[in-house]
């Protein structure tokens, strides 16, 4: 990033190279529309290189791009009046499994289609952190510094996420309804 804040241009590939595919799958599960996750990826790296100037050499570039990319969620959100739309969860499959024995394991994919739907109807403040602590492995510091707030509230805010998702997830589980 450093490069390309200096005017190297060409390491702008190199960057969407490493990067885009886990800056897409949290795009991806913060949405959940693929093809919205497509456009904000393509914002975030055009406003890496809009704003390259303003990059700081402070911290890691992947919170910097995180930081970007939530902002441009937002945008996306604030246009679709803030409220996320349902997703089939089947659309999140691109491909049919390999698996010699789908019936096997039927309870599985329909514990994991209800933990989508329960993930998709968290708060979009809930979906985030659980996608950046639990989805994309990032530490609660980094998430913290993406999210802007201090270590011990990205805890916290993990912490209740889970037990909103928790619940949510029950409370499908209980209550069934179309997915």
């Amino acid at each position: 990033m450093l490069a390309v804040r200096a005017g190297d241009l060409d390491c702008l590939g190199e960057l969407f190279e490493r990067h885009h595919r886990r800056l897409y799958a949290f795009c991806a599960h913060l949405t959940g529309q693929p093809a919205a996750a497509e456009d904000i990826v393509q914002n975030v790296f055009h406003r890496i290189l809009k704003y390259r100037h303003t990059y700081r050499d402070d911290g890691r570039f992947t919170t910097w791009m995180y930081h970007l990319a939530r902002t441009c969620a937002a945008d996306f959100f604030n246009k679709q009046s803030a409220a996320p739309t349902p997703v089939d969860p089947a659309d999140l499959h691109g491909h049919a499994s390999a698996d010699p024995a789908p019936d096997a394991h039927a309870s599985q994919s329909d514990d994991l289609a209800l933990l989508r739907a329960a993930l998709h109807r968290l708060s979009r403040e809930h979906r985030e952190i659980l996608i950046l602590s639990r989805l994309q492995n990032l530490e609660h510091r980094e998430a913290a510094r993406i999210l802007d707030c201090s270590v011990g509230a990205a805890k916290v805010r993990a912490h209740r996420a889970l037990k909103a998702l928790r619940e949510t997830y029950f409370a499908l589980r209980q209550n069934p309804q179309p997915l």
